[in-house]
């Protein structure tokens, strides 16, 4: 008899046991008392070593835990066929299909929709990726969204050793990147994005659908136009210059790009809301996984106000200092600084529900029929017809539009 034969079985997993959860070497895992018994579906395989705890805790079928390393789970939401080859995962949320290797540090406020796959060693934190974006292995990218391609054979890619530079020489975070959008990237049908590995990206910075980021280069600038090939100037030689910690550059697209962004989470949040709530509520694991999402998004907005803020606090030091070098940049930090107490007052409420609602309508008459029929979302999105489509745009893309509208001075020159 092996030694893990003979070591002792918590009750707690042998209740797991008896009702159908496949635990390898049962006596090496611990599952929380927290962890509700529907929580774990049945045929979920969870092997040695892992360690799942949190009340919001919900696995859904066909899910593998620990495959390839031991898995720490901390209140994480898992749809279905979600498989975790190791390491720790808190506070996050994975969708059908999605997956990672194994050493993973995916910490709170991640949502992994339908497809996505990591490498080993991926760093995750504030991040959304929408279906079948891929990311190799080594790679750090905190406080992102990242969205484009339609398969698992032609999707957004990430190389290995990738990094998202998200933390400022002036110690702020106000820094969050946006790979594609939600408005068109929802409907999975937008070209690819390739980030080429042994690189980075310094946010904040927008890339455009079709883009593509040679290996081994960091990309410092927004990719505004679609399907470029941007190859950044390398310098041999850096001059030396003076630098003064805690004087800002470039705030209007700094504070924009912000804007952009959260406008983005609030789209992606009406249409969980709208058309979500639809395709994924058929299951107590779909529906636990709709209200982790919802969850993550409106933290997600709340992080990004927070980092906001702290930018705005320290605005009014910097515009001074500015005051004589760049006047015109020093009046435009003053207006943003001098405007952020409307601005937070109007985010953390929220854009209004009507937004768009006549387009929001219209797709969904042609959605819910679908969905009722297709039980998965994926495919029932990749259904929807063309002119359908163009509207559920233009309605995604009101929530982002009435974003950016709260810094008028934001297009002034």
């Amino acid at each position: 008899m092996s030694a893990h034969e003979t070591t002792p079985i918590a009750s707690r997993v042998q209740e797991f046991l008896k009702r159908g959860v496949v635990i390898r070497c049962p006596g090496s895992v611990d599952i929380d008392p927290s962890v509700s018994l529907e929580g774990i579906a049945p045929g979920t395989i969870i092997h040695g070593g892992c360690r799942i705890s949190g009340e919001d805790t919900s696995i859904g079928p066909d899910c593998t835990i620990g495959n390839e390393s031991p898995a720490t789970l901390v209140n994480c939401r898992l749809e279905s066929k979600v498989t975790l080859g190791g390491g720790y995962f808190a506070e996050s949320v994975f969708l059908r299909g999605a997956g990672s290797g194994s050493c993973a540090h995916v910490r709170p406020g991640c949502l992994l929709e339908e497809g996505v796959r990591l490498g080993h060693s991926v760093g995750l934190k504030q991040t959304i990726l929408l279906p079948f974006v891929t990311l190799g292995s080594m790679v750090n990218f905190c406080d992102i969204l990242m969205a484009g391609g339609t398969s698992r054979e032609d999707h957004g890619e990430v190389g290995s050793s990738y990094v998202h530079f998200n933390f400022t020489p002036h110690g702020d975070k106000a820094t969050p990147s946006l790979i594609g959008d939600i408005p068109r990237g929802v409907l999975i049908d937008q070209p690819s994005i390739f980030l080429g590995g042994q690189g980075g990206l310094v946010g904040p910075t927008r890339i455009e659908y079709g883009c593509v980021v040679p290996a081994g280069s960091i990309c410092r600038t927004d990719m505004l136009e679609p399907g470029t090939l941007t190859i950044p100037e390398v310098r041999v030689s850096s001059p030396v210059r003076p630098y003064k910690r805690g004087v800002y550059r470039g705030i209007n697209r700094t504070a924009g790009n912000n804007l952009i962004f959260i406008g983005n989470l609030f789209a992606l949040d009406a249409w969980y809301r709208t058309v979500r709530s639809v395709t994924m509520g058929g299951t107590s694991f779909g529906a636990a996984c709709l209200a982790g999402a919802m969850l993550v998004l409106k933290r997600a907005v709340s992080e990004r106000i927070a980092q906001l803020e702290t930018l705005s606090g320290n605005l009014e030091d910097s515009a001074s200092r500015l005051e004589q070098d760049d006047s015109l940049e020093a009046a435009r930090q003053r207006s943003f600084s001098r405007q952020w107490a409307s601005i937070r007052e109007r985010l953390e409420t929220g854009p209004p529900d009507g937004l768009g609602s006549d387009k929001r309508d219209a797709f969904m008459s042609v959605m819910g029929g679908r969905s009722a029929r297709s039980g998965d979302h994926v495919e029932t999105v990749r259904a929807a017809p063309d002119a359908s489509r163009v509207g559920a745009v233009a309605w995604l893309q009101s929530v982002v539009d009435w974003t950016l509208g709260l810094w008028p001075d934001q297009n002034e020159e």
